[in-house]
């Protein structure tokens, strides 16, 4: 299978045309698609190492003997899936914001799965957009349960104060909050409630919501950098228009995700980028037995097993994921420098 490129247009257009049968032995008995294979294979060897050493192993390890968990891999509290990374912030401004962004995002896919139909999920933009939906639908039944645990928190106080002072029989009004050069410190005080100082692990859904945050973050950069820095610029399907449907999958995918890395407490451990690269292997393997049960052209020309440059293209891509994960870790990097400086007193957030 080739591309054609349609000349006569300032921009490089491109039509899939079958020009050979991906159903056949010839098409997968060669060096090619042995190199390409050796990379998908190691990437998926590290990926699992690397899952095990810092996952699973040390999940193990936190098991046998509590002791040892602070070093351990990072631990995710329950709270960290709901809490804004400010005291100032509310939890119910984080849970409005992915309660929207969900409902945004899932009649972006509706509207395209009803105009292209079941075939967009072919590609592996759709892929990140379902994932990404997810992740937001996920993290609003998370921030409604925090919601419901702050609210009820709070009343419980209140109702522990009144009870005390009734039982007394005397009500002291509460200490002037002392002065503060700084305005923000006492609105921290009078912000919420003060926390447990125990504070609960995250359960299943907790760390499967951080797992997603994270696979997310590196998928949603791959996914768009590639749409805009080489689709758009060097490669456009013949005959397709890129409207503001497309555009629109390809841009408000990472603003939604931006907005949500800014309010959130969540944390960004390196060595998730092991489950960003078994996403993307899991993506080629099946593009790889859709193509070796029936003859279909390839939704993206650099997945062509039939090109000379295969091996170059597979490695470069399995390459352009540490970018693409360090690009995220840079921006989360620079959030914690930032509001810890700016707001000492009131960033909540585990670096």
């Amino acid at each position: 299978m080739r591309f054609v490129t349609v000349t006569g247009s300032l921009k490089g257009t491109w039509q899939p045309v079958m020009t050979a049968d991906t159903t056949t032995q010839s098409y997968w008995l060669n060096w090619k698609v042995l190199v390409c294979a050796i990379w998908v294979l190691l990437s998926a060897i590290f990926s699992s190492l690397v899952i095990w050493k810092f996952e699973v192993s040390r999940k193990r390890m936190r098991d046998e003997n509590k002791e040892s968990e602070k070093e351990a891999s990072p631990i995710l509290y329950e709270d960290e899936t709901w809490r804004p990374c400010l005291k100032g912030i509310h939890p119910v401004w984080l849970l409005w914001f992915r309660v929207f962004a969900f409902v945004v995002l899932l009649v972006l896919l509706i509207l395209t799965a009803t105009a292209d139909g079941a075939s967009i999920f072919y590609f592996y933009t759709q892929w990140t957009f379902t994932s990404i939906t997810i992740y937001f639908g996920l993290g609003s039944l998370l921030s409604m349960h925090g919601c419901y645990q702050h609210h009820k928190k709070a009343s419980g106080d209140k109702v522990e104060n009144v009870d005390g002072d009734a039982e007394q029989g005397t009500y002291d009004a509460p200490p002037t909050l002392p002065q503060s050069p700084n305005p923000s410190t006492n609105e921290k005080g009078l912000g919420a409630p003060q926390e447990h100082l125990i504070r609960q692990p995250a359960g299943t859904w907790g760390y499967i919501f951080q797992i997603l945050f994270q696979m997310n973050a590196g998928a949603v950069m791959l996914t768009d950098c590639v749409f805009w820095f080489i689709i758009v610029p060097f490669l456009t399907i013949k005959d397709h228009n890129i409207n503001l449907l497309v555009i629109s999958m390809h841009t408000i995918n990472a603003v939604f995700l931006l907005g949500d890395t800014a309010l959130n407490c969540l944390r960004f451990p390196w060595f998730r980028i092991g489950y960003f690269c078994l996403w993307t292997v899991t993506y080629v393997v099946f593009q790889w037995i859709v193509h070796a049960i029936v003859k279909l052209w390839w939704p993206y020309p650099f997945l062509d097993l039939s090109s000379s440059y295969a091996p170059l293209c597979y490695f470069s891509m399995a390459i352009l994921h540490i970018p693409c994960y360090g690009i995220f870790a840079l921006i989360m990097k620079l959030k914690h420098t930032v509001l810890s400086t700016r707001y000492p007193d009131s960033y909540q957030c585990v670096t």
